[in-house]
């Protein structure tokens, strides 16, 4: 398959640039799968698509202060760093700019109480340092780093909390789970009240968010890897929803490709607690093991997660859903509207 066939016009002024004062007021498109119907709605009103005995899955990670502006301490000259996984021992493995002038053994200075040595190169930026600091590294981190909020939101965020959902939990993150962010406790609330369960898993979200794909045919691109955890809690609710007919929904393409890893562990039987890293790629031609219905946002084109949601909906039905968005002028990415594929 070429990329180019998940290709799509998106005029600029739909890039949301801030979060909506009211997180579940954003705008909810419904796409039914089996026929392509749309509707639209408010995102409050995804209760009304829930049914008892269903199961929610929310992606808890906690997205890190992971962007550090210093600078080169021989030259003085500018450097930006992007932490995108903690390599343990104090190195970690990030995205630096400029690339051409940070080459391994550059120290890298933040403030007086931290610096990073580059120790390895890789490709498109790619670097693995190791962090020198007087004090406690998430302290410092939480008081010099500032959110990693990807390139195409230029505004600049008042509020930190609104690029974390309201559960987040377990901090690793270099981008938010977006989908999620639609969420309020009291929409959560309503939602268990309806009968439906919530239940968590957790995947940190690191490089693969901010690579574009760069070949010409989808089953060329490799993913990057990312950690992720799925308790024994979530696996036992997921066991009896399915079990009573119930529909295990995704909130998020995190969410999604956490649950389609620990499917293609378990082939059809029990699901059991997990973790590992996970490089699944999702695309046109998969069958979903666990995912009956996906909340997410709308993505970017030519994007591995266009491709993801073709492959629940299907190509045609996701493109057209996108045609009718941007027709009636739907927000797009991190702080956009929402979709719901069922």
């Amino acid at each position: 398959m070429n990329v180019d066939l998940y290709d799509f016009e998106l005029p600029e002024e739909l890039i949301a640039q801030t979060p909506l004062a009211d997180r579940s007021s954003s705008r909810l498109l419904t796409l039914n799968k089996s026929d392509g119907s749309i509707e639209h709605h408010v995102f409050s009103e995804i209760v009304n698509y829930l049914n008892p005995g269903d199961t929610l899955v929310l992606n808890d990670t906690r997205v890190i202060p992971a962007r550090l502006f210093g600078m080169k301490e021989d030259t003085g000259a500018k450097a930006e760093v992007l932490l995108l996984k903690s390599l343990g021992e104090d190195r970690w493995e990030a995205l630096v700019k400029p690339g051409k002038k940070l080459k391994t053994g550059s120290v890298i200075v933040f403030s007086e109480e931290l610096l990073a040595t580059i120790e390895e190169e890789g490709d498109m930026g790619g670097r693995v340092l190791r962090f020198s600091y007087q004090g406690i590294f998430n302290e410092i981190l939480d008081r010099l780093g500032q959110m990693p909020l990807p390139p195409y939101i230029k505004e600049k965020l008042d509020d930190r909390e609104r690029y974390q959902t309201v559960y987040s939990k377990h901090e690793g993150s270099a981008a938010a789970p977006t989908a999620g962010l639609h969420f309020t406790e009291a929409l959560l609330e309503e939602i268990r009240a309806k009968g439906v369960n919530i239940a968590f898993v957790t995947l940190h979200v690191g490089l693969g968010t901010f690579r574009p794909m760069s070949v010409d045919r989808v089953e060329d691109h490799v993913m990057h890897e990312e950690y992720y955890v799925l308790p024994q809690e979530t696996a036992d609710i997921i066991n009896q929803t399915k079990a009573n007919g119930g529909r295990v929904v995704a909130v998020g393409t995190t969410s999604c490709r956490t649950l389609e890893t620990v499917a293609q562990a378990c082939k059809g039987g029990q699901v059991v607690k997990s973790s590992g890293w996970t490089g699944i790629f999702i695309y046109p031609g998969y069958e979903f093991g666990l995912v009956d219905a996906l909340i997410t946002n709308f993505h970017l084109p030519k994007s591995t997660l266009v491709m993801l949601v073709s492959a629940l909906a299907g190509r045609e039905n996701i493109l057209e859903a996108y045609r009718v968005a941007i027709e009636e002028r739907y927000r797009f990415f991190s702080f956009g509207d929402a979709m719901f594929i069922y």
